[in-house]
Parts: structure tokens; sequence; C-alpha cells
């Protein structure tokens, strides 16, 4: 069997760097794509970028073929396409223009994806993320299985490093959770939260656990208070352990937006759900039990990504 192929949609710092990612981990072979920049028109950034990586094969010790393009045709036979696509939130851009904006580029990306990688994974990565998933679901008309985006993953891994410092440990020994929509919307689960087994309200004090979770929520917003841009080593981090688990088929549980059908009383949103990744995409949504009050946290985050839906639906009629 060959090397599986993954294709990254957007050369910018979260898709170069999941490319770097995925490169290091030997996932198989990357297509990364953008669009030429009309103030640039003699210079090709995803090809420099992707001969730049190439030449890190030798030292780091990775084989693969990696590509830089313009065209899509290049992403044909790709078994996973990550889309990095998108404009970050600019200051004074109201949350309208950044749907409106980003839905005109995924809705365009996806319908390019249908065209040349019609039997491809999705994973969407670009913001507001749960109405991009939305998007591209529509955009592509692939299965539910066959679309997620990636919020979780990252949103799981910074909460698990500040829980790691505060306690001293590995970060490797704290296992967490959280369900629910990307940022202020995230639902915390404390009681699913553990160091090495042992239940981390017996490591930690409440006010410590929640200081955790608030700075876990306001994760991205301090990146780019501190350096001006959005987030990109730890985007691209959770996305390739997504693309990992699919191309290798780990069956890895991920907490993923994901289509819900039912689950956690979600119906027919992508929400940000515990997911069995594998070959398959999303092959089952790993449902348990809420308590009172975080099914009303969890019922209030998907109210919202449902209005983030419903503002790209009003936008653009034909994706209802």
């Amino acid at each position: 069997m060959g090397r599986a192929k993954i294709s990254i949609i957007g050369a910018g710092n979260v898709g170069a760097t999941c490319a770097h990612w995925a490169a290091a981990k030997e996932l198989g072979d990357i297509v990364l794509l953008d669009i030429p920049r009309p103030d640039a028109p003699d210079q090709h950034m995803p090809k420099g970028k992707m001969l730049d990586l190439a030449c890190c094969g030798p030292i780091e010790r990775f084989d693969g073929t990696l590509t830089g393009t313009f065209d899509y045709e290049d992403i044909a036979g790709s078994d996973v396409v990550v889309v990095t696509a998108g404009i970050p939130r600019k200051p004074g851009m109201s949350r309208d223009d950044l749907i409106e904006t980003n839905v005109k580029i995924v809705k365009s990306v996806s319908e390019n994806i249908k065209k040349h990688a019609p039997d491809s994974i999705v994973i969407l990565v670009s913001n507001p993320l749960d109405a991009m998933v939305y998007t591209a679901w529509k955009a592509t008309g692939f299965p539910t299985n066959r679309i997620m985006g990636q919020a979780g993953a990252l949103d799981v891994a910074r909460f698990r490093t500040f829980i790691a410092w505060e306690v001293g440990c590995s970060i490797e020994d704290v296992t967490a959770l959280l369900l629910g929509g990307h940022g202020d919307d995230m639902v915390p689960l404390a009681r699913c939260t553990s160091v090495h087994g042992i239940p981390v309200s017996d490591l930690l004090d409440e006010a410590t656990i929640n200081a955790c979770v608030e700075r876990a929520k306001a994760g991205g917003g301090e990146v780019v208070k501190l350096m001006g841009t959005s987030a990109w080593y730890a985007p691209a981090s959770g996305t390739i352990q997504m693309v990992e688990a699919i191309v290798k088929d780990k069956k890895r549980i991920i907490p993923s937006a994901a289509y819900l059908d039912g689950e956690f009383g979600c119906n027919g949103l992508f929400v940000g759900a515990p997911a069995l990744l594998g070959k398959g995409g999303v092959e089952k949504i790993v449902e348990f039990k809420l308590t009172a009050d975080e099914q009303k946290l969890f019922d209030e985050s998907a109210s919202h990504v449902k209005d983030l839906v419903d503002t790209v639906v009003r936008m653009f009629p034909e994706l209802a």
C-alpha cells in the first residue's frame, strides 16, 4: 500500500505548520496549496515553503513527496484535506464581516475539493470554525462522517498544559475533556479530567481548576495579545493529531466539531464532541451522560453554533 496523501489548503502560518508536523511524523505525501499573491506575481509561496521543508528531510529523517502548488488538480487522490484558508478577524471587523468573507473562501475551496478530491475526509480549521464546518458540508455534499472541524484537540491541549503546570507533572499524565463550541462557548468537564487516573479535584482546588478552564477558553486571545496575531503551532498540532488518527486508522477519541444526530440532545449541527476518528473519518460519537449543569452549558453552546449557522444561511441561502 502506498503512502497516504494529505493536502493542506492555505499556506499561511497554520497551513505551513500543519505541513511541518505531518512531514516530521512521516504521515504521507503532502500537498500545500494557496492562491497567487496579486502584490507579488513572481513569487510562489507554497512551492518555496515546501522546498524549504523538504530540505529538512535528511536532518529530521523523513521521506515523502512534498508539493507546493496553486493548482487544485494536485490534490487529486487525497485521503485527507485540511482547510486553513480564510482571513483572521481584524480589529474593528464585525463577526458578520468575518463570516461573510470566510464563507465565500471556504465555499469556493470546498467546491474544488468536491471536484478534485471527492473521496477525501475534510478537516476544517478556518474561523469561525462551527460556521465553516457547516459551509464545507453543504458545499461538498459529503456525508457527515467525512467532514469535521478542529477545535477540541487544541482546546484540550491548552487545558492539559495549564493543569500540568499547576500540578507540576508531565503533560503526558493529564487527561481531559471539553465539549461544545470553540473559545468562550466551550464546556469544561473537570470531573472528566485526571492526572494519571487521579481526579484533578483531588490534587487542585476548585479555584485553580477554574482558572485553568478560563485560561484555556481565552488561550487564543492570550496569544493574539502577546504577539499581535493568531496562534499557529498548537492549532496545527491539534489538526495533525486528527490527521494521524485518520490515516493510521488509530480509532482515537479526539474532541472534534462533528455532526450530532441526537447525541447530547443536539440534532443536525456540527458541535464539539468526543469523536472516534479512523479511516472512515468520524466513525462514532462517544456519548456519555452529562450532569444537569453540564447539559445546560452544552445546550447554550449548541444554540450559539445554531446562531452562526443561521447567519451563514441568511447571507448565503444556497447553503440552506
